[in-house]
């Protein structure tokens, strides 16, 4: 790492530092990117030290301490922290760390605001590359928004989510007491309180950075200008910030011409506590706008030009994909414009074959959900060779018929293992991955009416079913702290293959045929088609559903078992009667 000092135009010296690439990214042809990042309010360039071990292999990684805090000179005046002077630094540093070539910007907070100011004027025109913004937004653009907002009645509620989370801003204003709450300490247990990410600001840092807040907020806010980015420009917005709200920092589409959003899981401090999951946001805008091709997950959060489709840029992952809703849940996906990865027992060439028809990437693939091991090494190839699905559909299933009496421990376990222990492997695998990812996502676990519905035709597979409707809602409580969505989908008849090929136990091998034949006639004559069962995943997916009934069927005994459990419970004996 080097240092060096940076004069600005006020006489202002600015710390910077440059982590230089490791001698394998160097080569001879080959321009090596620069990142500049900028620290926000209370913070100094340490907030980077977990992104630049990330990133410092890859790319030359440039860390300042803005003014007023760190290293850097404090200068006294309120008028040296106006955003115009703030922006002007950044050039400076820019100028001195990069005189030959643009460079790409990732800031946080207040160096976010500043790098908006700085990147929608003249400072840096012809010089940035791309801008990662987190948790900071363009004063002006905000200024705007809450103006546009007040004169729509459906977005108050997000106006007054944003005012109590900016209470702070207001009382930043007062003379003498915010000092005081710096100096005694109160401020750093009330930013510990509000995100543990965030260690002990210093104090002197944290006084003088109050100029930021009297220098800039009320007069931008109050009369916000036009300002527009004419580079690409990605809005890293945490869901748990305490500070600025997601709508605030992603409702910029008017202004930039080039957005990706990124909603993640995390705090204000996620630079910090998520080190990986910022430099990862980072390097993929950066290596697509070097001439890469452009990751699944920035296809998934371009705002400008919107994507067709609502699961464009999506990776969609479907157990028992070779028929009946599998296939049908596989085709609706990719004719919303996700790319799917087709798992099954048995082939899913034909499947493929009609998701590319529908010019999106088929990536079939041959498991059996039931095996443990076999399920590890699937996920794993897939997180390796295509990444992480961001919706897996555990569909994959088999039907078994016959009393509790007559069904055999090897009929008992085969249920079992595919029924539920293949959702168990899909969910714990997938949502694991998903969790550490941190960019939200949805599970989907197929199970069915017969979850709600005591019988004596098909105890296996209904208690199977119930399982996986407990198991579902058991997941949903876990990964809702990590921005995953999980749904059950719990269809009633339908017309699929697994009634014919149904196991029916104390049936002869002759009498099995039969059995079959009649069920699957059944199973006809209601002709509830897959693709409907199809749709009512996606509409899960997308209004995060808990529990879908997606049948007449379903829906009645969804509620009978809610309300009149007594009146199944009787006309399950008398089926066994």
């Amino acid at each position: 790492m080097a240092t060096q000092r940076v004069r600005v135009d006020d006489g202002v010296e600015l710390a910077v530092r440059v982590h230089e690439p490791s001698r394998e990214a160097v080569t001879a042809d080959v321009r090596v990117p620069t990142v500049v990042c900028v620290h926000g309010y209370p913070d100094n360039a340490s907030l980077w030290d977990g992104v630049v071990a990330e990133l410092a292999g890859r790319f030359r990684v440039v860390t300042y301490d803005v003014r007023g805090a760190g290293a850097s000179d404090r200068p006294r005046s309120r008028d040296a922290y106006l955003l115009d002077r703030l922006a002007a630094d950044l050039a400076a540093v820019v100028d001195a760390v990069s005189p030959d070539g643009p460079v790409h910007l990732l800031a946080h907070d207040w160096g976010a605001i500043q790098t908006w100011h700085a990147v929608t004027g003249e400072w840096l025109r012809s010089r940035i590359s791309s801008f990662t913004s987190i948790s900071g937004p363009c004063l002006d653009h905000a200024g705007h928004w809450f103006r546009d907002n007040l004169r729509r009645p459906s977005a108050w509620r997000d106006l007054a989510r944003q005012a109590a989370h900016s209470a702070y801003i207001g009382f930043f204003q007062l003379p003498v007491v915010p000092e005081l709450a710096i100096r005694s300490g109160v401020l750093a247990r009330v930013l510990r309180r509000t995100d543990p990410a965030e260690p002990a600001p210093v104090k002197a840092d944290a006084v003088h950075g109050l100029n930021l807040y009297r220098a800039n907020m009320l007069r931008r806010l109050g009369g916000p200008g036009e300002r527009r980015a004419d580079v690409p420009v990605q809005v890293v917005a945490p869901t748990g910030d305490a500070y600025v709200t997601a709508p605030l920092q992603s409702g910029v589409e008017r202004w930039v011409d080039d957005l990706r959003v990124r909603r993640i899981s995390g705090g204000h401090w996620v630079a910090r506590a998520e080190p990986r999951r910022i430099a990862r946001a980072a390097a993929e805008l950066i290596d697509h706008v070097e001439g890469g091709t452009e990751a699944r997950s920035l296809r998934r959060s371009r705002v400008n030009p919107r994507p067709v489709g609502r699961f464009a840029g999506h990776l969609v992952l479907v157990t028992g994909a070779a028929n009946g809703i599998g296939r049908a849940t596989a085709l609706a996906f990719a004719d919303e414009g996700a790319d799917v990865v087709l798992a099954d027992v048995a082939s899913t060439t034909e499947v493929a074959g009609e998701v590319r028809a529908r010019g999106r990437e088929a990536f079939p693939r041959s498991v059996d959900v039931s095996d443990a091991e076999a399920m590890a090494e699937f996920a794993a190839s897939v997180v390796a060779e295509v990444g992480v699905p961001d919706v897996v559909v555990n569909n994959a299933g088999v039907g078994v018929a016959g009393s509790v009496l007559d069904t055999s421990v090897a009929d008992w376990a085969h249920v079992v293992d595919v029924n539920l222990w293949g959702v168990i492997h899909g969910s714990r695998l997938f949502g694991g991955r998903l969790a550490e990812r941190g960019e939200g996502g949805h599970v989907v676990n197929v199970a069915s009416m017969a979850a709600w519905l005591p019988n004596a035709v098909l105890p296996a597979y209904s208690t199977t079913k119930a399982a996986v409707l407990h198991l579902t809602e058991c997941l949903r409580a876990e990964l809702a702290a990590h921005g995953v969505g999980v749904s059950a989908v719990c269809p009633g008849v339908v017309r699929t293959s697994i009634a014919a090929t149904a196991r029916f136990a104390g049936a002869g091998e002759d009498e099995q045929a039969g059995r079959r034949a009649r069920s699957d006639r059944l199973f006809a004559r209601r002709n509830f088609a897959p693709e409907k069962v199809a749709d009512e995943v996606l509409r899960a997916v997308e209004r995060d559903r808990p529990v879908v009934a997606p049948t007449a069927e379903a829906k009645v005994t969804n509620v009978l078992s809610r309300f009149t459990p007594g009146l199944l419970r009787a006309a399950a004996r008398r089926s066994s009667a």
